[in-house]
């Protein structure tokens, strides 16, 4: 027997689905200016940010070098690992270890983001499980499977309830992740206010950062880009165009034909 179908109050849209969207958006909002307050007097190294692009330009160099012919290849393999005068062979960094009790820089910076970023969502998480705790709200328009209930239903514990019924807990977060176009469209691409983006730029961050030791980076990049095999991936692209615009001639024609002669007869006066 199915369960009977659940009718919202209208208040709950008024009073539950709008506060807590309006809600999230102007904190994020908030979040976006004092992030970029909190942030204003970072400072970037020139010679790490230097280093760090070299050895990007170096990784796209041996993932994509089989699109380059060999000489544009050789090229610049030559300014990377040339022997006498190459950036990998010459460029010798002075390393300074830093000491976590007297730099107090990296906590700082761990304190700003959990400042502006955490702690804003940790506040309005409780707030909203406070004040709306236990709501359903609304529903998706697409049905669901059992595993979406821990995601969409979180604070409703009801195991007969349908999985395509959100809480207002999962509201607020689907929010949270969700207004990135309302984002870009008023504070602009860069901004502070999303989440994803944010958490994208870490995990780039991080693959990105210059390691500890740079010139253990350097020997170790060269090494990788030493023993590069190149083989030019368009050999034969201009052979292989010109049969696939000739075969596409052919078969545009024969369609232009067929349709020419399955012209219904011109009607007399």
């Amino acid at each position: 027997m199915a369960s009977p179908e659940l009718l919202l109050d209208s208040s709950i849209r008024m009073w539950v689905v709008l506060p807590i969207v309006f809600v999230t958006f102007f904190v994020g909002i908030i979040r976006h200016y004092v992030s970029q307050l909190v942030h204003s007097d970072k400072k970037v190294d020139l010679q790490q940010l230097s280093d760090s692009q070299v050895l990007m330009r170096s990784r796209v160099l041996r993932e994509n070098g089989k699109y380059l012919p060999r000489q544009s290849f050789a090229v610049r393999k030559h300014y990377f690992n040339n022997v006498e005068n190459g950036f990998f062979k010459k460029v010798k960094r002075k390393v300074t270890p830093k000491n976590p009790i007297t730099d107090t820089s990296m906590v700082m910076d761990m304190m700003k983001g959990n400042l502006t970023n955490v702690l804003p969502m940790i506040l309005i998480g409780g707030w909203i499980n406070w004040a709306f705790s236990g709501f359903v709200i609304t529903k998706v328009p697409f049905p669901l499977t059992l595993r979406f209930k821990p995601m969409l239903q979180r604070g409703v514990d009801l195991l007969s309830l349908d999985a395509s019924w959100v809480s207002s807990a999962s509201w607020y977060f689907l929010n949270v992740f969700g207004l990135r176009s309302m984002y870009s469209l008023i504070l602009g691409q860069d901004n502070a206010a999303d989440h994803s983006r944010i958490m994208q730029e870490q995990l780039t961050g991080a693959a990105m950062a210059m390691p500890p030791d740079p010139n253990k980076a350097f020997k170790s990049e060269w090494e990788a880009l030493e023993i590069l095999d190149h083989k030019w991936a368009l050999v034969n692209v201009e052979a292989e165009l010109m049969s696939r615009d000739l075969n596409f001639g052919a078969f545009f024609s024969q369609e232009i034909r067929s349709s020419m002669f399955s012209l219904p007869e011109p009607v007399g006066f």
